[in-house]
């Protein structure tokens, strides 16, 4: 027989607006692209060649990491 009496909890994920992670993760890759386009510059200038990650995918990595970091603090 079950018991009808009590209430189970609710599992409910926590996620963070769409809109506002969409703002804080472009204004972070904006920021971060100079840095990335310095040091991608300079690796190329020390190594002779160019790297594997290029400017854009080294900001954008930083984005990905650095904005969940945001949303979970």
């Amino acid at each position: 027989m079950t018991d009808m009496t009590s209430q189970t909890p609710v599992s409910r994920s926590h996620k963070p607006p769409r809109a506002e992670f969409n703002v804080y993760f472009a204004l972070i890759f904006l920021l971060a692209l100079p840095l990335a386009l310095i040091a991608w510059t300079l690796a190329a200038l020390r190594g002779g060649g160019l790297t594997e990650k290029g400017p854009l995918a080294r900001a954008w990595s930083q984005a990905r990491i650095i904005t969940p970091m945001i949303f979970s603090a």
